[in-house]
């Protein structure tokens, strides 16, 4: 017989067990125990056909209830499993196994204390302690591990005031993080994290797996934290992490040059790579690599693509050799990617702040992401992000934002989700859980539910898109209402022709033409006058430059993203194929619920 920790994804009912074929058992009481403790007591497993899979033959409900907590937490679980070989009794093992965990102490913090009694008065090894007990080395080193609590965190734990995923997360902790969390605890008035969010307390707001890390974990000068389940290790260290990770990434690209791939391009942190807007094209007709890398460290590799762009950087070339300043000035974009990213971020929480006004042409803009697709939709949800976290605190802090987060709220009540949830979508996928989510929709009026459907297309709706614009402009989207320069702004403005024109746009021609060889800075506080009413400046109520604006505008020749994208889909806003103006779906409920009665 081996002890194993097993997956639960390799795990499956056996033919050969009594119950195999029925429905589900029920598990109402063992599943508060499991949830609280873990399972105890391993089942009795042998090896499937399947490599690396394995069939129940002993304990079907213990593995249930871990089904059901899985998907409550969204976590991968393991099971503690008595591996049958040739020649062993069933029903032996099963006896022999319940009779030494019968000898076990009934919770994790008196096991604790044995396990440790046996360590430091008799030498016994973790191994030895396994067999004495008939579990696995794994649930002895998880016990053991309740050694790096405080004792004040172990007495909670043991008084059921804490939960296991709780403490699962603190034995990562430092002495000097447990004793923050305990004056948190302690304190009525304080926000106290536990579950998963207190993994992300603990590292910062980022937690980064070693199972993401492109290079060997053996030569890391850096500290890994191990989990209470010995399975996964965190950088307590995330720069030491990125640099390591930037190295080996850059040594993968230089290993891809190497073996003749024309070109390498490693894109930005975050950036998602969609395949479809690529041709697939081998190495030998110049197909091209794009290395992703995410925002949690995780590294992807996409071999054999090729775009238009290429043949459009040849095209830009001959057209800079050819033309003189100015047509070399038109080729560079107006702004920069930073000042684009704040652009883009700042109009889409406009947009969506006013979408949730409007369910109605957000059911119209849900259905057409799922005809068509979206770079979002598989379904993820909109991170808001950029890599300048100024831009990040600048979004959140925004009037739209706090306008888009009350209707949040509200959606959170109607689905009776908890407010520790970041976002309303961006679930998993589980089919038990989307039918739960299911039967609760069916109790809500249509008006909830479009209310609902608002929120959700605002989560996924991608910053920076043409969809943003689209909708922006349709809606007549107020930036005046919504937004108001802040100093991140003033901070990404460093192009002086740009600044000027901007001077030009709030003080007029002569006043930019009389600072036109100021410095940028001095430039930039003149905009600030204007804004404030400052320095005898007559203040510009409400102002709000050409790039903010539904729909945008631009202020030289030179390429700006967003005018581009809202170019592109203007001509299906405009003339003989101009939509309708749409009825509120709220409006006219009753015609709804008349039109199935009907049916």
């Amino acid at each position: 017989m081996q002890l194993l920790n097993i997956d639960l994804s390799k795990l499956s009912i056996s033919a050969l067990n009594m119950r195999h074929g029925k429905k589900d058992p029920d598990v109402s009481d063992i599943l508060p125990s499991i949830r609280a403790r873990g399972v105890l007591v391993p089942l009795l497993v042998r090896p499937a056909p399947n490599i690396g899979a394995f069939e129940i033959v002993a304990g079907r409900r213990r593995y249930h209830a871990t089904r059901i907590i899985a998907q409550e937490t969204g976590e991968s679980e393991t099971l503690p499993c008595a591996v049958m070989e040739a020649g062993d009794d069933a029903a032996a093992l099963e006896a022999s196994l319940i009779e030494n965990v019968a000898r076990l102490d009934p919770d994790e913090v008196s096991q604790w204390e044995t396990y440790t009694r046996l360590i430091q008065k008799e030498a016994r090894t973790a191994e030895q302690i396994a067999q004495t007990f008939g579990i696995t080395e794994l649930m002895v080193r998880r016990v053991l591990a309740l050694g790096n609590l405080l004792p004040r965190i172990r007495d909670l734990y043991r008084a059921d005031e804490i939960n296991a995923v709780t403490v699962r997360h603190l034995t990562m902790a430092t002495r000097a993080q447990q004793k923050d969390w305990l004056a948190l605890y302690n304190n009525e008035d304080e926000y106290t994290p536990t579950g998963q969010q207190l993994k992300a307390w603990l590292f910062g707001g980022t937690s980064i797996s070693s199972k993401a890390a492109l290079f060997d974990l053996a030569g890391f000068q850096g500290q890994i934290i191990t989990d209470l389940f010995g399975e996964e290790g965190y950088f307590a260290d995330p720069e030491a992490f990125w640099s390591a990770q930037s190295e080996a990434v850059a040594a993968k690209r230089d290993a891809l040059l190497d073996d003749g791939w024309a070109d390498v391009e490693i894109l930005e942190t975050g950036q998602h790579f969609s395949s479809w807007e690529y041709q697939k094209t081998s190495k030998k007709d110049g197909g091209k690599v794009f290395i992703t890398v995410s925002h949690r460290g995780d590294v992807e590799i996409h071999e054999g693509y090729l775009s238009g762009k290429d043949a459009r950087r040849k095209q830009a070339k001959d057209e800079k050799t050819q033309g003189g300043d100015d047509e070399k000035n038109a080729s560079r974009p107006e702004v920069s990617t930073t000042l684009q990213t704040y652009i883009d971020l700042h109009r889409h929480a406009a947009t969506r702040a006013v979408l949730t006004d409007h369910p109605g042409v957000a059911l119209r803009l849900m259905v057409a992401h799922a005809i068509n697709g979206s770079q979002l939709w598989s379904v993820r949800v909109e991170q808001q992000k950029a890599r300048n976290d100024a831009i990040t605190d600048s979004v959140a802090r925004s009037d739209a934002e706090l306008r888009f987060d009350e209707k949040w709220q509200d959606v959170i009540a109607l689905l009776d989700f908890s407010l520790d949830d970041v976002t309303v979508a961006g679930g998993n996928g589980d089919d038990y859980q989307t039918s739960v989510l299911f039967a609760r929709l069916l109790t809500l009026s249509d008006a909830d539910v479009l209310s609902i459907i608002a929120v959700v297309m605002g989560e996924t709706l991608l910053a920076g898109s043409a969809a943003v614009e689209a909708v922006g402009c349709y809606l007549k989207v107020d930036m005046k209402t919504l937004w108001a320069p802040d100093d991140v702004f003033f901070e990404l403005m460093r192009d002086r022709q740009v600044v000027n024109a901007v001077l030009r746009d709030i003080g007029g021609k002569r006043v930019a033409d009389g600072n036109v060889a100021e410095k940028l800075k001095t430039q930039k506080a003149i905009i600030r006058d204007y804004v404030n009413g400052s320095n005898n400046r007559k203040k510009v109520e409400n102002w709000v430059p050409k790039w903010m604006t539904f729909p945008a505008a631009s202020y030289t020749p030179r390429p700006f993203p967003t005018l581009i994208k809202w170019q592109g889909v203007e001509a299906a806003f405009k003339g003989e194929g101009e939509p309708p103006a749409l009825a509120d779906p709220i409006a006219v409920e009753p015609q709804y619920t008349q039109a199935i009665a009907a049916e």
